[in-house]
């Protein structure tokens, strides 16, 4: 039962005070002229005042509350880390039996593990959460068993109570990271790119340790190669992508003698390989309308560098004009066509016929730079069925489809063949899908009827003749389009065509573009979620083998969206390298870093949580120093000391019931003022 003194004025207080302060002015008036009666008429106005304040007595009727005492847990990945987990486990049953010897104190337990999307250990977040659960007036203290390593440090809440820290960890931890400080998004084929590398050693570095460390490098889940590099400062490492596409690049540090872990020994790097300029020629056997269609599509490609090579005139023609004023200088061919082949990424024939300007060693050496990884495309013509065709030259040992001699003249729709809904070149070309039946193209006019020898017929025409060709001869591609009027569809006869999107996708599949290879195994990540993509020929169930970060490997079903397109997702449960293998194609897909956030920094600290836990006079205590005594000190008072931190008890309660009486009754009241009154008068009357 708690009493007090409250009041409950008749008047409004700024009338009390007006009241107040003409009694002061009249009493003092008295006084200065010496009335005898004015120390009484003084008790009679404080009466009268102190009644129209209407003092009462409050009594209240009240439950004690016990305080609180907040225990933050860290549970995230790095208190994993050597003993930490152990030291945890003692300090919470320690704090647990200590808090429990104050039957005035709870203690309330939360955990805080790795956030979300890698976002590091977010102590001070679930401190917030915490204490938004529990009433401000009853937070007697907080403890937080950690390694002081925290990534929220900018959410510190306004806490009403000594903060500690308690530190696990080891004074003799040691730690070596592998960190990338400059790695650019894409490089140039064939160019080196440069990347800065730091192999940094914390903690209690042992002197064994040494000044210089093996690094582990490998491309694409490649053959590794090993090198040295020094530690303690940034080494500038030289790379050169191998292909066009996503490359990824892995470094690693092998596990030193006593470090904490080698999570953080680890680093992947991403870069997309692009070409600088694709350098294409063009050799046109004599000008045609579709020779500009070939013209404005390569023109079209700002990266694209152009030679175009177009025979007018043969030595065999006499036309009697004199050979000084057919052109201005000679045409560089064999500079071309034997010096220079291997500079060109693509070489396109378009109806060019044996004429004498090619010798045949110079047809060869085309031959040859096919084989070696070159790409060429044959766009047929008439020519191509007689006895000048450039099959019968060195380059039918690279052409997949050989003439019958035969050209058809009639009028047919180009159709994608079983295949050709497959291949990527071809597949949803125009915006078909597997249920069209018969596309709404505009009809070509000509074809030369040609027999397949070797590669794909992804395309048909008149009669279901094959009309393009596609095959991988050696390490180089060659393609042979069947007809000379896809321009066509460029001027939009019987309502066009696809043409540009053809032609487009073919150049691209020649010179080896990674988003058209008709077996690949490719994955895209969106956070923890991975999208992985199988494009075939074959046909059959696909299913992908995932070898995960720490090597367990699982087995994931492709479903068919598509002719030739098998899809799954696969949700990532770590971060790190993740190798996937299906029908022999391989690929590598990294999920978040290669070092979570969690080790990039793994020796316990104080200093991030000092400036935090100062501020509310608490402490922070290394484990290591024994388990500290919890006592009770007074609000304002240091929280900490020598083996002990303090609470802070808040006293707070819950009232029950609330009850007023009357300091006095009213006619208690009117009995000693009107005595006060009378006696003053009396008084000052008997003078």
């Amino acid at each position: 039962m708690i009493r007090d003194i409250s009041l409950d004025p008749f008047v409004p207080l700024m009338g009390l005070a007006v009241m107040a302060a003409v009694a002061f002015v009249l009493l003092a008036f008295a006084a200065w002229r010496g009335l005898n009666g004015w120390p009484w008429r003084t008790f009679a106005a404080f009466g009268i005042l102190t009644a129209l304040a209407n003092p009462a007595l409050q009594e209240e009727q009240r439950d004690p509350l016990t305080d609180i005492v907040i225990l933050v847990v860290d549970e995230s990945a790095s208190q994993s880390l050597s003993d930490r987990s152990a030291q945890v486990a003692t300090a919470r049953t320690a704090i647990e039996a200590q808090i429990a010897r104050h039957p005035d104190t709870e203690l309330r337990v939360v955990t805080v593990g790795d956030g979300a999307d890698n976002r590091g250990t977010l102590l001070m977040t679930r401190l917030a959460e915490a204490m938004a659960n529990e009433p401000r007036g009853r937070l007697a203290g907080a403890i937080m068993l950690s390694d002081g390593h925290l990534h929220d440090a900018g959410v510190v809440p306004d806490f009403p109570a000594p903060l500690h820290l308690l530190m696990t960890g080891r004074p003799t931890d040691w730690d070596r990271r592998l960190l990338v400080q400059n790695a650019p998004a894409f490089a140039i084929l064939d160019e080196e790119v440069v990347l800065t590398l730091l192999v940094e050693d914390q903690g209690d570095v042992p002197p064994d340790a040494g000044d210089t460390s093996e690094i582990v490098v490998a491309i694409d889940g490649g053959d590794p190669q090993t090198y040295t590099i020094p530690v303690g400062r940034p080494i500038a490492v030289p790379v050169m992508l191998p292909h066009g596409g996503m490359n990824v690049i892995q470094f690693t540090l092998p596990q030193a003698r006593g470090e904490l872990t080698a999570r953080n020994n680890s680093a992947m790097v991403q870069i997309n390989g692009v070409r600088d300029r694709l350098r294409v020629l063009l050799v046109s056997g004599e000008p045609h309308n579709g020779e500009r269609t070939w013209r404005n599509l390569l023109k079209s490609d700002a990266s694209v560098d152009l030679v175009h090579f177009t025979i007018l005139r043969p030595p065999t023609k006499q036309d009697g004009v004199p050979v000084d004023e057919l052109s201005l200088i000679a045409f560089p061919t064999r500079e071309l066509f034997m010096e220079k082949v291997d500079d060109f990424d693509l070489i396109i024939f378009d109806r060019y016929k044996l004429r004498g300007i090619l010798p045949g060693d110079y047809l060869d050496n085309i031959a040859r730079y096919v084989e070696d990884g070159g790409a060429v495309l044959f766009a047929a013509g008439p020519d191509f069925a007689t006895a000048d065709s450039i099959y019968r030259s060195a380059l039918s040992r690279v052409i997949p489809a050989a003439p019958t001699g035969i050209v058809i003249e009639e009028g047919y729709t180009p159709r994608l063949t079983e295949t050709g809904a497959r291949h990527p070149v071809t597949e949803g070309l125009g915006g078909l899908t597997p249920a069209t039946d018969k596309p709404d193209w505009g009809r070509w006019f000509r074809q030369i009827e040609l027999e397949p020898r070797s590669g794909e017929v992804v395309m048909s025409g008149a009669e279901g003749r094959p009309l393009l060709v596609l095959d991988r001869v050696g390490e180089g591609r060659v393609a042979v389009l069947g007809s000379d009027h896809a321009w066509l569809w460029t001027r939009g006869v019987e309502g066009g065509g696809p043409q540009l999107e053809l032609l487009r996708r073919l150049a691209h599949w020649m010179m080896k573009e990674p988003e058209l290879e008709e077996e690949a195994l490719t994955a895209t990540a969106q956070g923890n979620t991975m999208t992985i993509t199988r494009r075939t020929l074959a046909e059959g169930a696909r299913s992908v083998t995932i070898v995960t970060p720490d090597g367990t490997t699982e087995t994931v079903a492709l479903d068919e969206v598509s002719p030739g397109r098998f899809v799954a997702e696969y949700e990532g449960a770590q971060m790190g390298l993740y190798r996937l293998t299906e029908g022999g194609e391989e690929a590598v897909m990294v999920l978040g870093p290669a070092a979570p956030r969690e080790f990039e920094e793994t020796i316990a600290t104080g200093e991030r949580l000092a400036p935090v836990v100062a501020t509310t006079r608490g402490g922070v205590v290394a484990l290591t120093d024994g388990m500290p005594d919890i006592r009770r000190v007074a609000e304002g008072r240091p929280a900490s000391g020598r083996g002990w931190i303090g609470i802070t008890p808040r006293d707070a309660y819950l009232t029950q019931s609330t009850s007023l009486k009357p300091l006095l009754p009213p006619w208690a009241w009117l009995l000693i003022l009107s005595a006060l009154t009378v006696f003053a008068w009396l008084r000052e009357g008997r003078r």
